[in-house]
Order: structure tokens, then C-alpha cells, then sequence
């Protein structure tokens, strides 16, 4: 069996305090991340071996890369409950979506289309890490409109906003939720990622933690101090809304 922490250091006790992880991905054979349901299986056995107990796995909706819909997420989650029911693994499992803001979204938007969402009507969002779309508020504030609650996924990946910090608080004054990437205090997408990461953390900006989760290096990313120092001290801010999840 697999077994990535110890019982000895087993886990960070922080992400047993936090509870819930909101952003990976975790369904098998739909976008970059688990590529089938034995990888699928072994990475929420090591999730939860670290201390979650409910994940939010958020496939990607990219579609000039990844064309899932609704439907294809939501099967395929059935799909991953049965086996997990089968092999016996323990764990609250739910599906939400990580949508890449584009003219297929702003489509799904105008049409009406339901988008898959956790929390309170919270769409896990993100946009290009070349340069910001020039329509990106537009497709934010139409989701608003609709009465969903958008969530930037990994603001700190975002580097050519290293010298455009103002970008930050404009989204925020326009009430967008901001969610960390744990792991980019691992090091794990370099320094500039980490360097954002420590300046949104003094601003207060962070309002849920996510892994995004891909494979066994994140898996065992996880256990860096240095994510353990973070995690706790994100915890003790009382800022953090992952338990509401």
C-alpha cells in the first residue's frame, strides 16, 4: 500500500485543522493531472494519509487544451466514489471545476449555463500566466451578475504582476476571493511564486488554501517545513474559510 507519511510525522497537523483541500486534480484521465484511477486513487490515499477529510477536486475547463463539460466532471467523480467505495478509502470526495476565463466561458456565461461551483456558489477561476486577459474583468464581473462568487485561483503564479501589485488590490476591491497555492512556499513553481505568495500573506488577502494537486511530487512537496510554518501560521489569522467548506 501506498504510504507517503509516517505515523510519526505523519501528517502537518495543520491541514487536519484545515480540513478541507478546494483545489486539485484529482479524477483520472481528464486534464495535466492524474492520468488514471490507480495514480487517482493513490493520490487521495496520500491526502488524506496527510490530514484531509473532504477534497474538492477542481478539474480544468481550458478549452483549447481540455474540453470538459459539466456532464464529463460529474460522471467521471461517480466513477472515482465507486472505486474508492470499493477499495475502502474513507474520504469525502466532491467535484467543482478550475475554469480557465476565456471566450468559452464568457459563452457558458451568456447562455446560461450552469457552472460547477462549491461553497456558496464559488467558481474556482484562473487566466493566462502571459499577461491578463483584456476582458478579465468583464467575465468576473458577468459571473458576480449572475450571483456566483469568483475565486482567483494561485494569484501568486500570476509573476507579471511582480511589478504590477495595484492589479492585486484592484480584484480585491472588486470583491474576488484569492486562493494560495500551498506548495508555492515549497518552492515548488520558484522564487518569484514564493515572493508574491509572502507579499498577499502580509496584504491579508488570502481567503482559502488549495494544493493543487497534480501528482506524487506534490504529494510529497507537502511535507517541506516550510509549508508546515505557512499553513499554521495562515490558520491563525482566522481568515482562512476552508472550514466552511
Amino acid at each position: 500500500m501506498f504510504k507517503l507519511f509516517s505515523k510519526s510525522k505523519s501528517s502537518n497537523p495543520g491541514f487536519e485543522a484545515l480540513k478541507t483541500d478546494m483545489h486539485s486534480h484529482l479524477l483520472p484521465g481528464i486534464d495535466d493531472g492524474a492520468q488514471d484511477i490507480s495514480t487517482s486513487v493513490q493520490l487521495i490515499k496520500g491526502m488524506k494519509e496527510a490530514g484531509y477529510s473532504k477534497l474538492i477536486t477542481t478539474p480544468h475547463i481550458m478549452w483549447d487544451m481540455y474540453q470538459n463539460t459539466r456532464d464529463i466532471i460529474l460522471s467521471t467523480l461517480d466513477e472515482m466514489r465507486d472505486v474508492l467505495k470499493e477499495q475502502e478509502v474513507d474520504i469525502d470526495l466532491h467535484a467543482a471545476a478550475e475554469y480557465f476565463l476565456d471566450d468559452y466561458v464568457m459563452g457558458l456565461l451568456k447562455k446560461k449555463e450552469p457552472l460547477l461551483t462549491f461553497g456558496d456558489k464559488m467558481v474556482l477561476s484562473e487566466f493566462s500566466m502571459a499577461s491578463p486577459p483584456i476582458d478579465l474583468k468583464e467575465i468576473l464581473f458577468e459571473m458576480q451578475m449572475q450571483d456566483y462568487q469568483p475565486v482567483i485561483a494561485h494569484p501568486e503564479r500570476y509573476i507579471y504582476l511582480e511589478h504590477n501589485k495595484e492589479f492585486y488590490d484592484e480584484l480585491k476591491d472588486a470583491g474576488y476571493l484569492f486562493q494560495l497555492n500551498i506548495l508555492s512556499f515549497a518552492g515548488v513553481y520558484g522564487r518569484s511564486v514564493s515572493d508574491l505568495a509572502h507579499h498577499l500573506l502580509k496584504k491579508g488577502y488570502y481567503d482559502f488554501i488549495g494544493t493543487d494537486l497534480h501528482n506524487v511530487r506534490h504529494l510529497k512537496a507537502l511535507q517541506d517545513s516550510s509549508v508546515a510554518g505557512q499553513l499554521n501560521k495562515l490558520l491563525t489569522t482566522g481568515k482562512i474559510r476552508n472550514l466552511e467548506l
